[in-house]
Formats: C-alpha cells, sequence, structure tokens
C-alpha cells in the first residue's frame, strides 16, 4: 500500500447505507444524504453486508402504514447495533419531519432524527451524537438552504433528477406533503441550467426536471410561463439528448407548456399528469383545482400536438363519499385518455390531513372491489396502447438493472423516447448503459415491449463512456467524479416510469 492509500484509509470513517422510501424526492434527497457521508469521509457499504457502520433512513409518510414500515426495519436493526459499539443509525425525511418527537420514543436506539429542510445537517449531527453519546434531533420548520447547494452522491452515470422547486403551495385534502415539504421555493433559471450543463459535461444524457408540482415552477418568480422558457433552454444545452419532467398539476398547465414540448427536440414526448379521480363532485372534495373536462381538454391538445406521445397518471380509489356513480366516471376518464399506464392506490388516511376526518369512509371491500376494476380497465388499455407500438423503429437509451431476465434471456434493456420499457437482444458489438441502439418493435405485453431481431443501428455516446469510467474505477472511489455541490454532476439509475410527486402530485 503506498503512502497515499495509507492516507486515504486512515481518512475513511467507516461505511454508510441510506435505505429510501417515497418518491422522487426522497430518492433525490438520498443522493445528498450520500454525498454529504461521502465528503464526511464514510464509503458506501458493498452489497450484502449485513449492517454499515451508519444506517440513513429516509423517510415517507404519505402511506397510512409508513410508521409501521420505519419502526419494524428500526427493530431489526436493535440487535445489530447492539453487538456494534459506534455504529449509528440516523432518520430523516417526511416522517421524520412530522414525528420529530416520537421517534426516539419508540426506537431509543436511534442517534439522529433530522427533517426535510435541513438534510445537510446530517455529518454534523451524527458527530454530535458519537461525542455527546445522545440522540440528536434537529427539525428545521423551514428550508435552511436549497438541497442543490449540497453534495451529490448520484447513482447513474447517464441519466439525473434536477429539482427545479421544493415544496408545493397547493391544499389537497388527502396529502400531508405541503405540511412536510413547505411552502414552494423555486430554484433561479441560471442555477437549474449551470447544473444541467455540469451533468452534461460529466458525460449525462438525459435529465428528469423534479419538482413537487414543477410545471408551477415560476410562481415564486412571478413568471406565469417560466417553465415553458426553461423546457425550452434545456434544447439549447449542447449534448443533452433526453428532457423529461415530473409532476405537473393539471391545474398549471398551459399551452406555452404544450408548444414548448411540441417544438423542443430534446423534450420527450411522454406526460405523466395525476388525474386523482375522474368525479369532479370528488375532485372538488378532494381540493384539486380542476374539473372532468378541464383534465380531457389538456390530454386532447398534447395529443394533437404530440401524437405519439404516451400519457401516464395516478388515481385514487375510494377517497371518501366515493359514489359507484363516480368512480364510474373515473372509468370513463381512464377510457378516454387512454394512458399507457397508470399508478393505482387505494385511498388510506394519512394522519393529519382533513380527509382523514371526512364521513363517509368507503369499506375496504367496497374499495378493493373498485381497484381491482380499474387495474383490470387499465391493463386492457395498456396492452393495446403498446400493441400500437409493434412494427415500429424506435431509439433507446440502454438502461442498467431495468431487465429482471436479461441474462438468462440473453437481451439488454433500454427506454423509448416516451420511456416504454423495452427488452431488444443483444447486439454482437459491445453496448453499454447510455449508448443508443436503433431497434424494430416484434412484441408487446401490457408492461413492456421486445425487439426480438438484430439492432439497425448501436451508437455509442458520451453517456456510455461516463459509465464505463465509473464502473472501471474501483468500488471505493466511484463516487469520485459526482461529489460537487451546486452545480452537482452524475446521476439517477436507469430512470424508471415517473410517478407523481409522491404518488400524489
Amino acid at each position: 500500500m503506498s503512502s497515499s492509500d495509507r492516507s486515504q484509509a486512515a481518512d475513511v470513517k467507516g461505511t454508510y447505507e441510506v435505505r429510501t422510501f417515497g418518491c422522487q424526492m426522497n430518492v433525490h434527497d438520498s443522493e445528498r444524504m450520500a454525498g454529504l457521508l461521502e465528503g464526511a469521509g464514510y464509503v458506501r457499504a458493498p452489497q450484502g453486508v449485513d449492517a454499515a457502520d451508519v444506517v440513513v433512513f429516509n423517510t415517507c409518510a404519505v402511506r397510512e402504514n409508513a410508521d409501521n414500515r420505519l419502526y419494524g426495519n428500526l427493530g431489526q436493526l436493535a440487535p445489530k447495533k447492539a453487538a456494534r459499539p459506534g455504529m449509528q443509525i440516523a432518520v430523516g425525511g417526511c416522517l421524520a419531519q412530522k414525528d420529530r418527537d416520537t421517534i426516539v420514543e419508540k426506537a431509543p436506539w436511534v442517534d439522529v432524527v433530522f427533517g426535510t429542510h435541513n438534510v445537510g445537517k446530517l455529518p454534523v449531527l451524527l458527530e454530535r451524537a458519537r461525542l455527546r453519546d445522545e440522540a440528536q434531533v434537529e427539525i428545521a420548520d423551514s428550508l435552511e438552504a436549497f438541497p442543490s447547494t449540497l453534495p451529490t452522491r448520484r447513482e447513474s452515470a447517464y441519466a439525473a433528477w434536477v429539482s427545479v422547486s421544493v415544496g408545493c403551495n397547493n391544499t389537497c385534502t388527502f396529502c400531508i406533503v405541503p405540511q412536510l415539504r413547505g411552502k414552494e421555493k423555486d430554484r433561479r433559471p441560471g442555477d437549474i441550467l449551470a447544473e444541467i450543463e455540469a451533468l452534461v459535461d460529466e458525460g449525462v444524457s438525459e435529465i428528469t426536471l423534479l419538482g413537487q408540482n414543477v410545471n408551477a415552477y415560476g410562481s415564486d418568480i412571478g413568471d406565469r410561463e417560466a417553465f415553458g422558457k426553461l423546457l425550452r433552454a434545456c434544447g439549447r444545452i449542447d449534448g443533452l439528448e433526453r428532457v423529461r419532467f415530473t409532476s405537473p398539476h393539471p391545474r398549471d398547465f398551459t399551452d406555452d407548456v404544450i408548444a414548448a414540448m411540441a417544438e423542443t427536440p430534446n423534450v420527450m414526448p411522454q406526460l405523466h399528469m395525476p388525474l386523482q379521480s375522474g368525479s369532479s363532485r370528488v375532485l372538488k372534495a378532494m381540493r384539486r383545482s380542476y374539473r372532468q373536462e378541464r383534465f380531457l381538454g389538456i390530454i386532447e391538445k398534447v395529443r394533437a400536438a404530440i401524437p405519439q406521445a404516451a400519457l401516464s397518471t395516478d388515481i385514487i380509489v375510494g377517497f371518501p363519499g366515493e359514489t359507484e356513480e363516480d368512480f364510474a366516471e373515473t372509468l370513463h376518464v381512464v377510457r378516454e385518455a387512454r394512458f399507457a399506464q397508470a399508478f393505482t392506490f387505494q385511498y388510506s388516511k394519512r394522519p393529519g390531513t382533513p380527509a382523514a376526518e371526512m364521513p363517509d369512509q368507503i369499506p375496504k371491500k367496497v374499495v378493493q372491489e373498485r381497484y381491482e376494476r380499474l387495474v383490470a380497465l387499465q391493463e386492457e388499455i395498456s396492452w393495446e396502447e403498446n400493441k400500437k407500438q409493434v412494427g415500429r423503429t424506435l431509439e433507446l437509451m440502454v438502461a442498467e438493472g431495468e431487465g429482471r431476465k436479461d441474462d438468462a434471456t440473453r437481451r439488454l434493456s433500454g427506454r423509448a423516447p416516451d420511456n416504454r420499457l423495452v427488452h431488444f437482444t443483444r447486439p454482437e458489438e459491445p453496448v453499454r448503459p447510455g449508448d443508443v441502439v436503433t431497434v424494430d418493435i416484434t412484441y408487446a405485453a401490457p408492461h413492456h415491449l421486445l425487439a426480438e431481431g438484430p439492432a439497425r443501428t448501436v451508437r455509442r455516446t458520451r453517456a456510455g463512456d461516463a459509465w464505463e469510467r465509473r464502473t472501471a474505477a474501483p468500488q471505493e472511489q466511484r463516487g469520485g467524479g459526482v461529489m460537487l455541490g451546486l452545480p452537482g454532476v452524475g446521476a439517477p439509475d436507469p430512470l424508471p416510469a415517473a410517478t407523481g410527486g409522491c404518488g400524489l402530485g
């Protein structure tokens, strides 16, 4: 071992693991937590390790049983911590923000509790807990600094989340997120574009603009057309091949955004827009500021401007007071919109939300039956829409880890421009995640497509080069090229089909 190697080893404080629950916001926050820990001298624990020296839970409070899930995981770690002096456990995220006063009471072996607004304090709180030998609970009630100024350990070399805003100004009766994430705060456009340009310089070729209500971007800076302008500005960045965004709100979906999508070549023909319910009466009770006609009107305009666009959505079944007639309206919208994919949820109470106290809570048996009917209808539509892709020639960005059977089938997987997942025959020449292949679609299933013939073309890309550099680096160095704050660099694992902010945008 060289003297420099010994010096680096001496500086390592231990290993860490971040366990993430919830939406894309949490995934991106976890990248920042990892960046902060690596900046403080920790290294990521290898896969399969029983317990790292520091285990961080980045929690979600959206589902009714979120706390049970957290305390179950914490309980499993308690004996491991007792057997390993010096091991530390931290709990952050939305549930920590909500249950700030009870986590340490229920799980006294937890060392640190921190909220959504003070992620940057994680290393300091861990060190303070170690020195004082007592739990540190610090929950800020407002944002201390925009999260993108923090170091980030991105999870992919070729695709990246980029936050445009944090927080939400809506008051949906089923959602607790505004209480936990705070009011919307927009980033300056120059800071967003600077981060994207730095990502592209590192080899990233796909970015997803991220916000709790992403197309409301501009309300904080007084420009209603700011989001459309941002999309067009992304189109002027050399080397940026694909731009996506999630999750927009129908209330803020303006015609200039549709025009920007249609007229900016690197903005992908994909739209994820939460419906939640097709019943205007239920939408009013949800305090959603649109009605069925408004939602379907947006869909009609998007399809007219971008005929090949794939649409996806979020739907809640069994909201308090939902009648069979209301549910029929939801099925009507699903048939009219013909979503390529829908993320469906059975309503569950979120303590602290108005909906949790509403009368006429729907019996579980009724909710389950409606849910099954909705899923069956959407499966049928998804399959029909995918069958329309058979015979098309599509350009795919090769993904990493999206085809569980790829090794057995000798296939690779990639995402089409509209974000459909495609499994394709492995070409003879080497292909890396981030590279681009052109294939002919030969078969459709409800949730994926197949291209069983040889690839028409294979294009090696800077994104593939970036993936190759990262995977060629020693394990302990693989975060080294992605450890900047603003602008951040690096990127998430192949971006999945987007779901709404916390599934509830």
